[in-house]
């Protein structure tokens, strides 16, 4: 009996003093807000905490105005503009669609409505309502359904599978009013995961995005949860799928970066030793990812969501600099992984930043040595 009490006392012990030493040992010390010796973000011009946009992954100024007519006036027209005039092969499209469903669903669970009150996102209805063959308007009820179901349902239930097979019937919808456009289909790869649709169904509808737009990050990383081991493959199929398009990806494609998604969604529930960080497998996604950011347009859409996973794994790495040189392009906005899988992307984010300039300093950077 006394052995089991000492082995309990131990235990206890290693959980108190085993992040105080791993931060010693990283050359990393928190301090109270405010200390004198504490690292301060706001020194590198980085935006505070309740400042950061959790709307989208990098700046988009465009959409950013359109939303905020959209929301202050509750009329659609704007945003039918803007999909009409974006391109429908590019990741932009993707990008827009996602962030007009995704306010109208927040607005819905803001304002669900009651007795003289109209619910939140109205806007979109009307839009559907007044024109039903736009295919703008389409493609965003579609994404719509398809965030409701995730959002207010529990996969598996009768209330889940009623809402998702809803949005399969609008991504069928949209695609008709767009033949040439991903978009519906990309948005149809979360349904057939949330239904489970057979692989060869799943292959089926995976070859028609290919035949429109063979390059599309944004609908490889939907299609990589579909084969995860969570969903409905598993780990080795999940890193076949991410490093084979990473093989044939075309030069300046962030594709490159797809095994350090598959590695993300692949982490283990719990994991507090820095070295499995700098193992072989995540060191080699993580190089592919910086060589895909080094290579990539600057106006690459796509270009933020490899910054910021990068950001993570950097920092959990404890590769301080390069983590720096990441935030200093993406700060500002955080509608991204992994920071949005948390119930406060921006306070989730604002400790990896927080965690960065703190080794950056400790290992001798400061604010004059920081390229931007």
């Amino acid at each position: 009996m006394e052995i089991l009490w000492v082995l309990m006392a131990l235990l206890i012990l290693g959980f108190v003093l085993g992040p105080v030493l791993m931060r010693r040992r990283a050359g990393v010390q928190q301090v109270a807000p405010g200390d004198p010796d504490g690292a301060d973000p706001a020194n590198y011009g980085f935006l505070r905490q309740e400042e950061l946009d959790i709307r989208m992954p990098g700046p988009d100024q465009d959409l950013l105005e359109v939303l905020d007519l959209v929301q202050r006036t509750q009329d659609y027209r704007a945003a039918s503009q803007l999909l009409a005039g974006t391109e429908t092969e590019g990741e932009r499209r993707w990008q827009r669609v996602q962030a007009f469903a995704g306010a109208a669903s927040l607005e819905l669970q803001q304002r669900p409505g009651g007795v003289g009150e109209s619910p939140g996102g109205q806007w979109l209805r009307v839009w559907r309502a007044e024109h039903p063959k736009d295919a703008g308007g389409a493609a965003v009820h579609a994404e719509f359904l398809v965030q409701q179901a995730w959002r207010t349902a529990t996969p598996g239930t009768d209330e889940f599978r009623i809402i998702m097979e809803e949005a399969a019937s609008a991504c069928g919808d949209a695609a008709l009013l767009a033949p040439g456009d991903p978009v519906p289909y990309i948005t149809e790869l979360s349904v057939a995961r949330g239904l489970a649709y057979p692989q060869a169904e799943f292959e089926k509808l995976w070859l028609k995005i290919l035949d429109r737009a063979p390059a599309h990050m944004g609908a490889h990383l939907a299609a990589l949860h579909y084969w995860c081991e969570k969903w409905h493959g598993s780990r080795e199929t999940a890193y076949s799928f991410a490093e084979a398009a990473a093989a044939r990806a075309p030069r300046g494609s962030l594709l490159a970066a797809m095994p350090l998604f598959a590695v993300f969604e692949h982490l283990p529930e719990v994991n507090l030793v820095s070295s499995f960080y700098q193992s072989e497998v995540v060191t080699r996604a993580v190089h592919g990812a910086l060589f895909a950011v080094h290579a990539a347009r600057s106006d690459d859409p796509m270009l933020a969501h490899v910054r910021h996973l990068l950001v993570f794994f950097l920092v959990r790495g404890e590769r301080w600099a390069e983590a720096m040189n990441q935030l200093v392009h993406i700060d500002g906005h955080v509608g991204a992984l992994p920071w949005t899988l948390t119930s406060d992307p921006a306070a989730d984010y604002a400790v990896y930043r927080a965690l960065a300039v703190a080794g950056y300093e400790a290992n001798g950077g400061s604010p004059a040595t920081l390229s931007h």
